[in-house]
């Protein structure tokens, strides 16, 4: 077991504290939650949650808000910006946050460094300390960003979703076997707040294994994309509840091309249980997407503890 396989499986014991984060109050405020790379991808799992809980909001790239926010926001009245950042100098996440307190907009940083860049262009601060030995690829910090922004939305969580989010790894990746075995263009579907995760996962997969992935919403897939399914594709399916007959549908119709099918709450090839609320799916499912990454690039004779390319902090 490599350092960044130990930070996954260890994770779990610093999740009391993210998910000890308070509630923000009902507002008619308009959230836009920004972040770079992996944040992002979970700014827009937490974007959907908000909207699901009665919060208006949106994900955009901090670049994307710190040099054109007039294309994502016609003004500026009553906009909360909610910034995710591990490192917390991420330069446009930090950039977004500068930007926003220029035009006098009410800001927010989640991050896992208390004494950061973002944290001193933040009215309010939501912390949690990460695993010490997280390298590169963010992977404790990344669930930990994803709890204090889903208990920012007002979605409830407790012990439980610690216990089922280890469960559903540890089955995971005990069903995975060799099912991987010579696939190598690999898809995530996922949406509404399950898309923002399958992002999520296939930015995992790239960073550690090398390997091609792309993210589609579940049922845009079949809109063109699906034409590239052959026996070399393995495809991670993040069922929703409320359309999960269809999306099995879907799921049959890739087996059938020769995809692998992964099913994460729904039918697959490999169908994996996901327990606790329909809110609290994303949480769950994310270490096992982590894993499965390491498990790739095990295949490929990769060391995802030195990405190729890639620093822990990207800085401009």
């Amino acid at each position: 077991m490599n350092t960044t396989e130990r930070v996954i499986q260890e994770q779990f014991q610093f999740w009391p504290a993210a998910i000890a984060t308070p509630s923000l109050e009902k507002t008619d405020s308009r959230f836009v939650i920004v972040g770079c790379g992996t944040s992002y991808h979970l700014a827009q799992s937490i974007a959907a949650s908000f909207c699901l809980r009665g919060l208006n909001a949106i994900a955009v790239p901090g670049g994307e808000w710190a040099r054109r926010r007039r294309a994502y926001m016609a003004s500026d009245a009553n906009v909360h910006v909610i910034a995710l950042s591990r490192s917390g100098e991420s330069t446009e996440t930090v950039q977004a946050l500068e930007v926003s307190q220029a035009a006098g907009l009410r800001t927010t940083a989640i991050t896992c460094e208390a004494n950061s860049s973002v944290t001193r262009h933040a009215d309010t601060v939501v912390f949690a300390r990460t695993h010490s030995s997280e390298g590169i690829v963010m992977t404790s910090s990344a669930s930990l960003m994803l709890l204090m922004g889903l208990r920012l939305a007002g979605v409830p969580l407790d012990a439980g979703v610690v216990e089922d989010a280890t469960a559903t790894m540890k089955k995971f990746d005990k069903a995975l076997g060799g099912m991987l075995a010579g696939r190598s263009h690999f898809v995530y579907l996922g949406a509404g707040p399950m898309y923002g995760i399958a992002g999520e996962g296939s930015i995992k997969l790239q960073e550690m294994s090398l390997s091609y992935a792309h993210t589609y919403h579940t049922m845009e897939y079949r809109h063109g994309p699906v034409s590239l399914v052959d026996h070399k594709t393995a495809a991670i399916l993040l069922y929703s509840p409320d359309t999960r007959a269809e999306e099995a549908k879907l799921a049959a119709e890739l087996s059938e091309k020769g995809a692998l099918v992964v099913g994460f709450g729904g039918p697959g090839d490999i169908e994996i249980e996901v327990p606790g609320s329909v809110e609290s799916r994303s949480i769950v499912v994310l270490p096992s997407l982590q894993i499965l990454g390491e498990r790739v690039a095990e295949l490929r004779g990769l060391d995802t503890t030195a990405p190729r390319h890639l620093n822990k902090v990207v800085t401009l």
